[in-house]
């Protein structure tokens, strides 16, 4: 390429960290591992991760997905997905005599603890989260009774509690650490005594990927996010782009791009939802260097080197 064509080519802002986290490794780590083992018939209940092509490619390999513990016959082998699953579905596995293998990612189990614990001393629990998303789904199943779920500062207004000197939040572990902080800034103000968590449910790779989004959105006037339309964390990293001023669009793969989106546009920033493989990001890359966005300059400096211990059925 010439000099000329060098200095007319578009730039990638290429986000570190981005993509999988270690909860995410773990899991899909865990149906390779429990196929190679036990082979086929193979359940898990919900999609492992929420990335489809993560979902697909090991449906391809013989993995059955299914909603509900109903679909899977009585004594056979079943993953729960890396979010969770309320106490009812243990106990319907243990009554059907199904052989579970336990793929929750660890930091989702720590805030089910911290509802058990919780809802054990007297306290109403506030969960911060989305109602219908599957890790708020089972950690308020963990004690239903004491818990309430929000999802915005205005929420906190109409709250109804047994005791005002006894209330404690929790979060779901993929939110806007933003939106987060806003709606525990209102729990506060309300409940000034409220209790919470040791340190941050919302999990470091969540922490990580918004830190490099907003970085990228300051850098570039658009921002393409790779994810799934149904992972919470890929969406929190485009609302985090857009807060910053950045124009952000959630995409499937490479195929996703409307060539329209990068018209006036010299730099582009690209990341990753923690559950969207890295696979996925070199194609768009390749796919944007198509477009004339040649030159990649990564950005970001944080080095996660966090690992998850697999579940004693496949440690060895």
């Amino acid at each position: 390429m010439s000099e000329r064509m060098e200095e007319d080519a578009g730039v990638i802002l290429l986000a570190t960290p981005r993509g999988f986290c270690a909860g995410v490794v773990r899991a899909i780590d865990i149906v390779t591992l429990a196929l190679e083992r036990y082979g086929t018939p193979l359940y898990v209940r919900r999609e492992i991760v929420h990335n489809k092509h993560v979902v697909n490619e090991l449906r391809a390999k013989g993995v059955v997905f299914v909603e509900s513990l109903e679909e899977v016959p009585s004594g056979s082998r079943v993953i729960y997905s890396a979010h969770g699953v309320p106490p009812a579905v243990r106990a319907d596995a243990r009554k059907r005599e199904l052989q579970v293998i336990d793929a929750t990612c660890p930091l989702v189990t720590k805030v089910h603890l911290e509802a058990v614990k919780y809802a054990r001393t007297g306290f109403t629990i506030i969960l911060i989260g989305h109602a219908d998303h599957d890790e708020v789904i089972g950690t308020l199943g963990e004690a239903p009774a004491a818990i309430q779920v929000i999802s915005s500062p205005k929420d906190v207004r109409t709250l109804g509690v047994p005791d005002p000197s006894r209330v404690a939040y929790l979060t779901q572990t993929t939110l806007s650490l933003d939106d987060a902080r806003q709606i525990v800034r209102a729990l506060r103000e309300r409940f000034p005594t409220i209790q919470g968590p040791a340190s941050d449910d919302i999990c470091y790779a969540t922490q990580n990927r918004q830190n490099a989004v907003a970085e990228l959105a300051r850098e570039a006037g658009i921002v393409l996010v790779v994810g799934s339309a149904n992972s919470s964390n890929s969406q929190r990293l485009v609302e985090v782009a857009r807060s910053h001023g950045a124009a952000a669009y959630l995409i499937d793969d490479a195929e996703g791009i409307d060539e329209a989106w990068l018209q006036d546009h010299r730099r582009v920033g690209l990341t990753a939802g923690a559950s969207a493989p890295e696979e996925l990001v070199q194609q768009t890359i390749a796919r944007l260097q198509d477009f004339g966005f040649r030159k990649v300059v990564q950005t970001g400096s944080v080095v996660e080197d966090v690992e998850f211990a697999l579940p004693p059925e496949l440690r060895h």
